[in-house]
């Protein structure tokens, strides 16, 4: 349980790391965001599918695989019928500004929850390293979304401190969410391959339906691509060594 303590504060912390440079300057370009954006796509991507995934194919069966990984894209897609998703720079909502802020923060960490369930469940694994590896993933993923969020905090004319502390607030949830994933896959170990399965299927949906659509809308395709190879390639490398 310490262990998965302190990776999913580790993970969550992120967000507050990635909001630091916030304090010393407003704004960042769209080429180093969409950059950023892929790299930690491709992170997630090799995350899921080449440690979550297979994990769970070994404790289990494909059938419990693919109901797992189908259970974490549906849990999402609920969860944004509920908290719509607002795009962070170009939001066309008719809504007030304090409403709007709100609901950005609340999507952010409603978003949190299936990561911090990744970080959690991957620490009940029986591969060693392999809760290190998803948090850390985790982590690099909560760094430029928690730059994002006080990014757009910023432009709605939140104080710099405010929106720092707000943006990394967004990620304190996921310490939460590690530890009842960790506690239920502990208490119920058949879990285990359901909870690998389902929080690769929550951070496929990310990746495709936030992270690479975020970085491809304003023309740095090309520069995000080669990004997102070099991400999974990464992440491939450590689970390679330390897997």
């Amino acid at each position: 349980m310490e262990q998965v303590l302190v990776g999913s504060v580790l993970s969550a912390l992120s967000t507050g790391v990635g909001a630091l440079p916030i304090l010393f300057f407003k704004a960042v370009t769209h080429r180093w965001r969409d950059i950023l954006l892929a790299f930690t796509a491709g992170i997630m991507v090799a995350a899921s599918t080449f440690s979550l995934i297979p994990q769970a194919l070994e404790a289990s069966n494909l059938m419990i695989v693919c109901l797992g990984v189908l259970t974490g894209t549906t849990a999402l897609t609920l969860l944004e019928s509920v908290i719509p998703h607002i795009d962070l720079e170009h939001s066309r909502m008719n809504i007030s500004m304090d409403t709007q802020s709100l609901l950005i923060l609340s999507a952010i960490t409603l978003h949190n929850i299936p990561e911090g369930l990744s970080v959690g469940v991957s620490y009940s694994s029986e591969q060693t390293g392999l809760g290190g590896l998803i948090a850390f993933a985790i982590g690099l993923q909560n760094a430029p979304e928690g730059f994002l969020v006080a990014l757009f905090l910023i432009n709605q004319k939140v104080g710099r401190g405010k929106a720092f502390l707000l943006a990394t607030l967004t990620g304190s949830v996921e310490i939460v969410s590690a530890l009842a994933g960790n506690y239920l896959t502990s208490f119920v170990q058949g879990m285990v391959p359901y909870g690998l399965s389902f929080a690769a299927g929550a951070m496929l949906f990310i990746v495709y339906k936030e992270l690479i659509p975020e970085s491809h809308g304003d023309g740095h395709e090309r520069s995000a691509t080669f990004s997102f190879i070099v991400g999974l390639l990464a992440m491939v490398c450590l689970i390679q060594w330390f897997g």
